[in-house]
């Protein structure tokens, strides 16, 4: 069975690994570093290469106008490392823009959204987002059961 890892990138971010019928989710694993916290790239290496998926669909990181330097370079080096890391373990990746998967799924761009869009369509995993703070859990599950969609076709 194809295995589709969805992306909700960052350090608040998820990683779901979906097939159809079963959902793994891995919060975004992370360090503390000299009083900041990091991707643990190590760790999401080895979730990633533990069962490589099919083919994994990543949110790609937009520019928003309230983000601070540090919190924009902070996106980019997420996203960067995420694309090194398919493009070193081989694996074929998309990034989509989060106004095109929300489009596509129906998911409006209210966190709360995210969560009661994937809870319509994902019922069976719903008890994954019971918190406001687990937004990157549904949103990942949304990305993953869109690429899960796309590669149906």
């Amino acid at each position: 069975m194809k295995t589709i890892l969805g992306i909700d990138n960052g350090l608040l971010g998820c990683m779901a690994f979906y097939n159809g019928e079963e959902l793994m989710l891995y919060d975004m694993p992370t360090l503390e570093i000299k009083n900041r916290r990091v991707l643990d790239m190590q760790a999401i290496a080895r979730l990633i290469k533990q069962d490589p998926p099919w083919h994994v669909y990543i949110e790609k990181l937009t520019p928003m106008p309230k983000i601070s330097g540090l919190g924009s370079f902070s996106m980019g080096h997420s996203e960067g490392f995420m694309l090194g890391l398919m493009t070193g373990f081989n694996l074929p990746y998309t990034l989509i823009r989060p106004n095109d998967w929300k489009k596509q799924m129906g998911c409006p761009a209210d966190k709360d959204g995210a969560r009661a869009r994937a809870s319509q369509l994902l019922p069976q995993f719903a008890h994954n987002w019971p918190l406001k703070k687990h937004d990157g859990r549904a949103e990942a599950s949304l990305i993953a059961l869109y690429g899960f969609g796309k590669e149906a076709k």
